[in-house]
């Protein structure tokens, strides 16, 4: 089983596309996941919880 599926191949037995929307959809939750990691870090260090 492959993880990402190039334009080229023709195979079923993969779990992303390499195009345009799914290289944003995986962007865009990365940097969501950092924007709240770094949120809870500034949230613990705001009311001093350590």
């Amino acid at each position: 089983m492959k993880f990402v599926k190039d334009p080229e191949e023709e195979r079923e037995d993969y779990l992303f596309q390499a195009n345009k929307k799914t290289i944003f959809g995986t962007r865009f939750i990365i940097a969501v996941l950092i924007f709240l990691i770094i949120a809870v870090f500034v949230s613990i260090f705001y009311f001093e919880i350590f």
